[in-house]
């Protein structure tokens, strides 16, 4: 699994070349409900330099906000949360990490997490078995955002 880190480093695998140049912005903060309005703020203000219409980054901000709360809440104590945004040409894709102190991953059939399906072109989440080196179980959660093609 590539977690936002390694993703905003250049170490994702998944990426590759394309005739389409793609933008990658990274952002770290503390695990801490505290800073939801951070990252509220810096994914609208990411989705807004990437061209997208007000409604466009409303649904990328209601998404990011639900993704984030949910390994917030179960983030391991005084660890932190990366996000990857990276977009070209109506795309968002956004990588959201932590890790969490439970192998319990968000439920498919939760409130929150239709919300985010239904917000966003694609949803997936990976989390990886316990690692007592962060003394929890990484987790990453990313989700896509594309513009209807005859909008584009």
């Amino acid at each position: 699994m590539v977690t936002a880190e390694e993703m905003c480093m250049g170490n994702d695998a998944r990426q590759s070349p394309s005739s389409t140049k793609s933008t990658t912005t990274c952002v770290r903060v503390h695990a801490e409900f505290e800073q939801l309005a951070m990252l509220r703020a810096i994914t609208e203000t990411i989705a807004m330099m990437a061209d997208f219409g007000l409604d466009e980054v409303t649904d990328i901000r209601l998404a990011l906000d639900e993704v984030a709360s949910v390994l917030i809440a179960a983030a391991v104590p005084d660890s932190d949360l990366d996000c990857a945004f990276v977009y070209s040409d109506g795309v968002m894709n956004v990588r959201v990490g932590a890790n969490v102190t439970t192998d319990t991953v968000p439920e498919d059939g939760s409130f929150g997490w239709h919300i985010v399906a239904t917000l966003t072109a694609s949803v997936a989440v990976n989390q990886e078995p316990f690692d007592a080196t962060v003394e929890g179980y990484p987790t990453v959660i990313d989700f896509s955002w594309e513009r209807p093609r005859d909008e584009q």
